[in-house]
């Protein structure tokens, strides 16, 4: 089974509200199996508008990739999201 892997571009505009998006979305990730490999951290911009802040969820399955996102414990953390940055996410099956 491939893994499932939430790929998310983010500008926050409120840095402190976001600490509470992170603290809401712990209980989805921990229960969805997310693995952290990128979360922040210094970038190059090679091609198109960069966002200030990427980051890569790996999940068990592209399945529970998709249940995280969709999940009631995540959409209390997306909720917050909406309101303090602007984002894209995808979920991408892995190889």
């Amino acid at each position: 089974m491939a893994k499932g892997y939430w790929i998310a571009r983010v500008d926050v505009r409120d840095l402190e509200r976001y600490k509470d998006y992170v603290a809401a979305a712990k209980p989805a990730f921990e229960k969805y199996g997310a693995n952290f490999l990128a979360r922040g951290g210094a970038i190059t911009e090679l091609e198109g508008k960069a966002r200030a802040r990427n980051v890569v969820i790996e999940f068990p399955s592209m399945q529970h990739a998709v249940d995280c996102y969709n999940s009631p414990e995540y959409q209390i953390a997306a909720k917050i999201r909406h309101e303090v940055a602007d984002a894209e996410m995808v979920v991408v099956e892995g190889i």
